[in-house]
């Protein structure tokens, strides 16, 4: 019993880890959040927890970024930005829920969509400030 106990209090901060940040992180960004507080934590777990909490659409993979997948504690509809220079993963509240293109899609389709991700890349502000402090001196 303690052993499943001791499963559940890690799934648990694995998930609550997840919700409670805004950086999209990867595995082992939790990872290295929580083995200070879970000293018996290992990367494995948290691999298959991420797994596990995906396929139960309690979280969403945002893809990979620079070669590491990226998570997303809210399962919500949102829109994302990707920044191809720095890698920064950002949520656009502002963008408004697209229900026209879901069904647009499921008419040309002839599908019953269930989901839909939707990502912008390019380069973010910061990055993009800072190229063209280079290119002015």
């Amino acid at each position: 019993m303690e052993r499943n106990n001791k499963r559940f209090r890690k799934r648990e901060a694995i998930l609550t880890c997840l919700r409670e940040t805004k950086v999209h992180p990867s595995a082992d960004w939790v990872y290295a959040q929580l083995k200070p507080k879970i000293p018996d934590l290992s990367l494995g777990t948290v691999y298959r927890n991420l797994a596990l909490f995906k396929e139960q659409g309690l979280i969403i993979s945002v893809g990979t970024v620079k070669g590491v997948e990226r998570f997303d504690g809210n399962p919500d509809f949102h829109v994302h930005f990707i920044c191809t220079e720095c890698g920064c993963v950002q949520d656009l509240d502002w963008m408004p829920d697209l229900p026209g293109l879901t069904a647009t899609a499921e008419k040309d389709s002839g599908s019953q969509i269930s989901g839909c991700q939707l990502t912008f890349t390019g380069m973010c502000r910061e990055c993009s400030q800072n190229q063209n402090k280079e290119e002015a001196v």
